[in-house]
């Protein structure tokens, strides 16, 4: 299907755009120099993406990062951080609607948005953090681990509340039973 922005789509953008920040509050854990495990906060941002593909995903997906930066925690004002960790960072997570809608086409979509949001932090954490590295360790080892350490965990979280909500929210037209 070709995406035709509708009013439709422009509303829900908003809708998961407003979800996604909301839930982004709910922090179960703060890492001390930023990242976070949220309450499944990426989770309304891949759901769009993976319905609507990955143009309009990207588009919602970037103003998310977007609005991350204007209304979140400031970690950092580099330029690097903020085109890494928020722009790109969270833009990637619009490329789950590159493989469709099937469950595992999904999730796979999900993996990699996330995954491509861990190398770009790692990135900006290599530029812009490497002082935090503890002396003699490596600044792209300690990126490494200390964004999987609160990502890992987030990605995980994430994937299970998207094949929670897939049948109802997600799956393709004709798979969900209508109820009277």
């Amino acid at each position: 299907m070709k995406n035709k922005l509708t009013v439709k789509m422009l509303v829900e953008g908003g809708v998961m755009l407003a979800l996604a920040y909301v839930l982004s509050l709910v922090v179960i854990f703060q890492m001390p120099s930023g990242g976070s495990i949220t309450a499944v906060s990426m989770l309304p941002i891949l759901i769009y993406a993976v319905r609507y593909g990955a143009g309009p995903g990207l588009f919602v997906a970037i103003v998310y990062g977007i609005l991350q930066f204007i209304l979140g925690p400031k970690w950092s004002f580099h330029p690097v951080s903020i085109l890494f960790d928020y722009v790109l960072g969270f833009g990637f997570l619009g490329l789950a609607g590159l493989f469709g809608k099937k469950l595992v086409n999904a999730t796979f979509g999900i993996l990699l948005g996330v995954f491509l949001r861990y190398v770009s932090s790692v990135i900006s954490g290599v530029v812009v953090f490497a002082s935090y590295a503890p002396e003699g360790q490596n600044p792209l080892i300690y990126s490494l681990i200390y964004n999987a350490s609160y990502m890992l965990p987030e990605m995980l979280l994430t994937i299970a509340a998207f094949a929670f909500v897939y049948k109802r929210l997600v799956a393709p037209a004709g798979t969900v039973a209508v109820e009277n």
